[in-house]
């Protein structure tokens, strides 16, 4: 596996920006990817939701009106059709996904991404 630390980024969210500063202290310059404008494929956000050790729905950003409004606080809703809403909607992706040798973490809170540093 590579050593590069990728993070998947949104520079409007504090604790996206408070995750990628605690990366920079421990020294690691990571690839930073701004998931708004390049959003994960399908397979690789289920991939991620699984490397994490995570259930999709875990994923599924609650705050703001889009959640409300797509429905996605309905207990039936199937995996795909969370999957499905992430990839069209990826600012219902929590955030930040960081990605290292180590493993794969959602880092909410960022102290999360101290598990898998290098």
């Amino acid at each position: 596996m590579s050593d590069t630390v990728t993070i998947w980024h949104n520079p409007a969210c504090g604790t996206s920006r408070k995750t990628l500063a605690l990366l920079r202290e421990h020294g690691i310059e990571p690839h930073i990817v701004e998931y708004l404008k390049t959003p994960p494929g399908r397979d690789e956000l289920a991939r991620a939701i699984v490397q994490a050790g995570l259930k999709v729905r875990d994923v599924v950003r609650r705050k703001g009106e889009l959640y409300g409004k797509l429905g996605l606080d309905d207990p039936a809703l199937s995996d795909d059709a969370l999957l499905d809403a992430l990839v069209a909607h990826p600012a219902l992706i929590e955030r930040p996904f960081v990605f290292t040798a180590r493993g794969v973490r959602l880092c909410r809170p960022m102290e999360r991404v101290q598990e898998i540093l290098p």
